[in-house]
């Protein structure tokens, strides 16, 4: 067969960045596109590739309790250039893999310039060109506004949005020792981790209620008519949306203080938690964790420095506020991620449905793999709903209810997790006398673990069947 022609690539962002890798790798000549520096975005501070706009966190990499984490272990195996990065570039996060965010997209745009397969093309592309026989569309939550005007011209559909908000970054030297401790939850131990990673700000329940009114009183972001019914994705709340819903959510929540016991005062609990954890490799800033917001920065600056710890805080980084796009994709893309009104645009990462960083890679490799094999002039079948890849992209192409009545579609943006799987109807033997895992009980993780197991096994036979597509080595 002649060498394959190039495959374009719009977007640089975690899921363009692991396309043309996973392009790149197999054969396939590439162009990303990136809009950034000539056009710039109300989140990115930089031109890098991949860069983390959001938390510095890729979650749990537990891979054998936690999808997620599953989720990592099956990208690393898939020859995942996401994962590679991440791994090289993580700093102590407890149970989490969290990154040094300027070093992993220097590392990210470092092997994407450096492959002779891959060309980097600054500029922004508001209709790809009809001489593009194959592309990929991974402009992520903030495309800009006249390619998703193109978008919604041909299919004819709406896309739909949400807000998604930023967490504030704090300067280490400027949080209150004396009053806030390490600790990790039940000093748990995980990558690149000492089980003492997070720093913890502990409130009574005076100061917690205090700060919960604060928090539903404060001064926040306004928003144009056209915003003003768009959902939040439930997975980042702002912290402010979350204390109206009940008084005792956000200790419930990102402020619980389960597991935790301050050194200082063994015996006095405390009632809620602010954690922050570690946002870069010198260890010199930490994001605090949960606190995405929509508080005008103002009052963010009065309202969290009443965080015991935090009464001088300075912050590198304020909370903000974006507004994500994403398509229809059960009724809009086929099981490959074409686009069923033009099958020469592939689309993937956030703006497919998915949410999350790691989601976001994942979907980008899945469309590189059918584009590569489309380019070979063969076809491969998707992931099994068994993998982790797999029950992600069942989501987006499907795994949704429909509405009865005619009306919106219920489709809406997700993590992965275990409830996209499918049932696992085996029996799980367990110890009954196992150790207790949080509210989980040992027979639940055993199951996970199982789940995991069976994941696992069914990627390896597919990885087996996919023509020229090896494992990355265990």
């Amino acid at each position: 067969m002649s060498d394959p022609k190039t495959v374009h690539i719009i977007g640089g962002g975690l899921a363009g960045s692991e396309a043309a890798w996973q392009l790149a790798e197999h054969g396939v000549p590439v162009v990303v596109h990136e809009m950034r520096p000539t056009r710039g975005t109300d989140a990115h501070k930089t031109d890098g590739l991949a860069e983390l706009v959001c938390s510095n966190s890729f979650r749990s990499d537990d891979k054998d309790h936690n999808a997620v984490g599953l989720l990592h272990e099956e990208m690393r195996r898939l020859g995942s250039l996401i994962m590679r990065s991440a791994d090289a570039h993580q700093v102590p996060a407890g149970g989490a893999l969290a990154v040094d965010r300027d070093a992993f997209s220097d590392a990210v745009t470092a092997a994407l310039t450096a492959h002779p397969l891959i060309t980097l093309e600054r500029g922004e592309v508001t209709v790809p060109s009809d001489e593009w026989d194959s592309v990929i569309i991974a402009t992520g939550p903030l495309t800009s506004p006249d390619l998703a005007s193109t978008v919604r011209s041909l299919t004819g559909e709406d896309s739909l949005a949400f807000f998604d908000a930023i967490a504030p970054i704090v300067h280490r030297d400027s949080i209150d020792m004396e009053q806030a401790w390490f600790q990790s939850r039940y000093d748990k131990v995980g990558p690149g981790g000492s089980g003492a990673d997070y720093i913890n700000c502990p409130l009574s329940r005076e100061q917690y209620d205090a700060f919960v009114d604060a928090l539903v009183a404060g001064d926040k972001t306004s928003f144009k008519e056209w915003e003003a019914t768009t959902p939040y994705f439930n997975g980042c709340l702002p912290i402010e949306v979350m204390a109206e819903r009940g008084r005792e959510t956000l200790r419930h929540g990102p402020m619980k203080p389960f597991g935790l016991t301050n050194p200082r005062q063994p015996d006095v609990k405390a009632y809620a938690v602010v954690q922050l954890r570690q946002d870069n490799k010198l260890g010199t800033l930490f994001n605090m964790v949960g606190f995405q917001t929509k508080l005008k920065h103002g009052e963010q600056v009065r309202i969290f420095r009443t965080i015991p710890g935090l009464q001088n805080a300075e912050f590198a980084r304020l909370g903000g506020l974006h507004r994500n796009t994403f398509l229809n994709s059960p009724k809009l893309l086929d099981p490959t991620l074409r686009l069923k009104a033009n099958p020469r645009w592939r689309f993937a990462g956030q703006i497919t449905g998915c949410e999350g960083y790691v989601e976001s890679a994942a979907v980008g490799l899945l469309a590189a793999r059918f584009a590569a094999a489309e380019r070979r002039g063969e076809t491969i079948a998707p992931p099994p709903l068994t993998t982790a890849h797999g029950a992600l992209l069942g989501h987006i192409t499907g795994g949704h209810i429909e509405t009865i009545d005619p009306g919106p579609s219920s489709f809406q943006p997700m993590n992965v997790n275990f409830g996209l799987f499918p049932p696992f109807t085996e029996t799980v033997t367990y110890d009954k006398d196992g150790r207790k895992y949080g509210r989980g009980s040992a027979k639940n993780m055993a199951k996970k673990t199982a789940m995991s197991e069976r994941a696992l096994n069914d990627l390896a036979r597919w990885i087996g069947e996919i023509s020229g597509t090896p494992a990355a080595a265990e």
